[in-house]
Formats: structure tokens, C-alpha cells, sequence
């Protein structure tokens, strides 16, 4: 398998383990602990720790970000493309779509921490552009 397939692989499972690591075990151990009942949890109006928000907002921009990524891939395979520039890139853009849902979860948000996670969604833009002009050229 060509390497974009496997980093569209590794963004869509760590999108899953992000989910299933902080979501679901805020959630799971709430439930089980008989503190709030299992329809407790309202999609409108997050509640809850600030971790536990920034986990929600953090897996989003994943759900967002995948169909973008994947549509690429799809492009860069149907065109027979790839190669060194295409790897790396590809590479990146996980790297960086994992570093900046780390950072969302992990760290309080201050001014600096924000443009920190903003200046790995930017390496992920850079990326899908670089992408996307080849895939044009």
C-alpha cells in the first residue's frame, strides 16, 4: 500500500482512538459509576471538564478534517501519483493532525497554547495545498 493510504488509515484510527481514549472514557466511567445515566450526555450543550470539551472539539476537527484528506488520497491515487514530495507530505499531515489534537486535549489554552495547535492545523493546510498542486500539475 502506498504511504497516503496508510497515513488516511492512521489519521481515520487515530480519529477513532481519540474518541474511544477521551470521549468515551469520560463517559464510560461516568456511567458506570452511576453519576449520570447513559442518555445523559447532551450533544447541544457540552458539560463536563474543560479536557473533556476540548476532546469533543478536538475529535471534530478530526471528523472534519478526514473527508478533506481522504478525498486527496483518493485524487493522488486515482492519478497513479506518489513519490518522495507526496510521501513526505502525506506523513506531515498526520504528524501534525495528531500533535494539534494532543495539544487541544492535553494543555489549558492559553494565547500561546492556541497558536501552537494553530500552527499545526496550518502545516496540515500547507500540506493539503502542496497536495493538491500536484495532483493539478
Amino acid at each position: 500500500m502506498a504511504i497516503p493510504i496508510w497515513m488516511l488509515l492512521g489519521f481515520a484510527a487515530w480519529t477513532i482512538l481519540l474518541l474511544a481514549s477521551t470521549i468515551g472514557m469520560y463517559r464510560w466511567v461516568l456511567i458506570f459509576a452511576g453519576r449520570m445515566p447513559v442518555n445523559g450526555f447532551r450533544a447541544e450543550q457540552p458539560e463536563g471538564a474543560d479536557w473533556y470539551k476540548r476532546s469533543m472539539r478536538a475529535h471534530a476537527n478530526c471528523i472534519e478534517n478526514l473527508p478533506v484528506f481522504g478525498a486527496i488520497v483518493f485524487a493522488l491515487y486515482a492519478g497513479g501519483m506518489g513519490g518522495p514530495v507526496v510521501d513526505f507530505a502525506s506523513i506531515i499531515v498526520l504528524a501534525a493532525r495528531v500533535m494539534q489534537s494532543l495539544v487541544h486535549v492535553c494543555l489549558r489554552q492559553t494565547s500561546a497554547v492556541v497558536a501552537v495547535r494553530f500552527s499545526f492545523l496550518l502545516v496540515q493546510l500547507v500540506c493539503f495545498f502542496a497536495l493538491i498542486v500536484i495532483i493539478i500539475r
